[in-house]
């Protein structure tokens, strides 16, 4: 990958790893899942409209509503909800390791719809070997447990819209500004799930640290970062993009020991060395990329 797709590569890592340690604290803290979701996604449409109308941008939106609906269907209106609802019963390295299906996803998909985007050769074994570190790095178990496996169901529905969405982007709208469309698709999504705040409401007043965790959500982790995600994908391609779906866990996995005291087992050692191993060969060979 070229220099610029290896920085955008690696602030994205970071920036997606952390959500889901994010995602907890404020669930626990006493929001809703969809309204963690919905509070992020309108945080980040105001930030991101703000620059993308300062910038002269929203004109080139014209004629693209239909195809900004469809992402900010599959990236946001889906995704942040259910991992959000996943996360009440599994740990937030569990989810984040769940999310590192997408990528496969993206491989099952692009046989029908995206031939530039299938896997051969180093890069399949590289998705193997990744997929074989996600097995390892689940230390909890979720068989035979029905609130886990509901849990983990809602994460892998929200990993195969995280695999949709960067297609849509780049076939459809990878020439746009990405303040542009992904202030859009973060508006759209905003008004799509504004219905549904209304059936879960707080109980109580959220804890301080709730608050900060969903400011932390909608101005880092969801502006800045959709915008940079854009930008990674016109850069390097959906496939070599959602390779950081292979970091994000390791991410996630040492945020959730470090500060929420989740212990994923001893299978994490090598499910890092695993994952890395597979993230680096995926990024090689790719036909998506530049």
């Amino acid at each position: 990958m070229s220099p610029r797709g290896w920085r955008l590569f690696a602030i994205m890592s970071l920036l997606w790893g952390t959500p889901y340690l994010l995602i907890k604290v404020a669930i626990e803290g006493g929001i809703p899942p969809v309204l963690v979701a919905w509070s992020r996604v309108v945080m980040g449409a105001a930030v991101l409209m703000a620059l993308a109308w300062r910038a002269g941008a929203l004109a080139a939106l014209r004629g693209r509503m239909r195809w900004i609906a469809v992402f900010a269907l599959a990236e946001i209106v889906i995704p942040f909800p259910f991992i959000a609802a996943g996360e009440q019963y599994v740990d937030s390295s569990l989810a984040a390791i769940l999310i590192a299906t997408a990528p496969l996803f993206v491989a099952l998909l692009a046989l029908r719809f995206d031939a530039s985007e299938r896997p051969s050769g180093r890069r399949l074994v590289g998705l193997v070997i990744g997929l074989f570190g996600v097995a390892a790095l689940v230390g909890i178990k979720v068989a035979g447990q029905p609130e886990e496996l509901v849990g983990a169901a809602a994460v892998l529905v929200a990993a195969f819209g995280y695999a949709v969405a960067p297609m849509v982007l780049k076939r459809k709208l990878a020439d746009l500004d990405p303040r542009a469309s992904m202030g859009a698709s973060l508006t759209v999504a905003a008004v799509a799930l504004t219905p549904f705040i209304f059936l879960d409401v707080p109980t109580a007043m959220p804890s301080a640290g709730a608050i900060g965790a969903i400011f932390a959500l909608g101005l880092i982790c969801t502006a800045a970062a959709m915008s940079m995600f854009a930008a990674l994908i016109a850069e390097v391609g959906a496939g070599r993009a959602l390779v950081i779906t292979y970091i994000n866990p390791v991410v996630a996995v040492v945020l959730g020991m470090a500060i929420l005291g989740e212990r994923p087992g001893l299978s994490a050692l090598a499910g890092l060395v695993l994952i890395l191993a597979g993230s680096w060969l995926s990024t090689r060979g790719s036909e998506g990329g530049h």
